[in-house]
């Protein structure tokens, strides 16, 4: 969806498809009839927004293709959908029954990241629409924080000025800027926004910067207003952010049987405790008995609170949005709300369906619309006529 800031910019708010399994172009393009074209007509929009995450296979068959990079054009323009985004975090089988560390590799100190990330630098250049300002691809934040060394360190720094090299040159090619967001996490090299300042201040900002997570974001008990003003201090950035909330409990102590609920085998649920305590994974916080109250990894839909006495990191994410987009000028014009752990929410609150996931979806985007609407943003009226839907 597009919205209009008062500046004038248009703000792009969509969401991501890392939350679809799909690996090859034909899956990618069938999960636009399961899902997209429906959470659209459930929106009653005409132009959705979609954060694409095309696997590394796909990306790569579709960078080294112009035909096929023309094909899925078309079947985003035919189904009222436009990309200006791409998730390039998970390099592959992102849905698997078991994903925990391996989506931290291959890492920026490896040349496979590199040419994945400029691979998919390719495939946006064609995708964005025409009137688009820009597009963005969020990446991880470097790698996990172990092992971490000089030798790594260095290694990554030559990948990042060959990816901004890369990204001027293909800007030259095509008259498209595409530019990529490291995404600060919990357990990472890059794990909060002064993290960011410190291993990316050497960064070359004019196609580099960062990826504001706010699930992420809250988890690291950063206050939205400082965090936000450190990155402005240190010139870097936000190139995109991605709309998410996180899982809270005031007192997991008394809760434990409530948060076990939330504990399954697939992805990482880093846990931090507002003292400083930390573990990699929720089932590690509960056998630790780490002091509460904890913010969890663990992206949980927008418009729908955990069962109580659990929370939702929502108040963070307002606050964010706010600083972000509702003063005069609008610091960040990419939106993406990243819920992937629909396939692994307790089975009270997991969609069983493809029509209702869409509708978990649609309901989550309706929720950031209405936020972002409450801030002074608007809907615009006129839609892009190369992006009339068509077919």
């Amino acid at each position: 969806m597009r919205l209009r800031h008062g500046d004038g910019q248009t703000v792009h708010l969509g969401y991501c498809t890392n939350v679809h399994p799909a690996q090859d172009l034909d899956g990618i393009v069938a999960q636009l009839d399961t899902y997209a074209l429906p959470v659209r007509e459930r929106l009653g929009t005409d132009l959705l927004g979609l954060g694409l995450w095309l696997a590394a296979p796909v990306a790569a068959e579709l960078a080294a293709e112009p035909r096929l990079r023309r094909r899925l054009r078309h079947e985003l323009d035919v189904r009222g959908l436009e990309v200006v985004t791409l998730n390039g975090f998970p390099y592959a089988s992102f849905q698997d029954p078991v994903v925990k560390y391996a989506v931290y590799h291959p890492d920026w100190t490896t040349p496979d990241r590199l040419a994945y990330t400029l691979d998919l630098a390719r495939v946006l250049a064609d995708l964005l629409p025409d009137d688009a300002a820009r597009g963005s691809i969020s990446t991880l934040p470097l790698a996990w924080r172990e092992p971490w060394d000089a030798g790594r360190a260095d290694a990554c720094a030559r990948n990042l000025d060959a990816l901004a090299a890369g990204l001027a040159g293909l800007a030259a090619d095509t008259g498209r800027t595409v530019r990529v967001a490291f995404e600060p996490e919990p357990g990472c090299v890059v794990e909060t926004t002064a993290d960011a300042v410190r291993q990316l201040s050497a960064v070359d900002a004019e196609w580099l910067g960062v990826c504001v997570d706010l699930a992420h974001l809250a988890c690291a008990w950063e206050e939205p207003a400082a965090a936000l003003a450190a990155l402005r201090a240190a010139d870097l950035p936000v190139v995109k952010v991605q709309v998410s909330a996180a899982l809270g409990a005031a007192t997991p102590d008394r809760h434990a049987d409530v948060l076990r609920d939330y504990v399954e085998p697939r992805f990482l649920h880093q846990t931090r405790g507002a003292g400083g305590g930390a573990t990699d994974d929720l089932d590690e916080a509960l056998d630790a008995g780490l002091p509460g109250p904890w913010r969890v990894h663990y992206h949980v839909p927008l418009h729908a609170a955990p069962a109580p006495p659990l929370t939702a990191t929502v108040p963070v994410l307002r606050e964010a949005l706010r600083e972000l987009v509702g003063g005069a000028v609008a610091g960040c014009d990419h939106l993406d709300v990243e819920t992937y752990t629909w396939g692994v929410l307790p089975a009270a609150h997991r969609p069983g369906t493809p029509d209702q996931l869409a509708a978990g979806i649609a309901a989550e985007l309706a929720f950031a619309r209405a936020e972002l609407l409450a801030l002074g943003l608007s809907t615009p009226s006129d839609t892009p006529r190369s992006q009339e839907v068509t077919a």
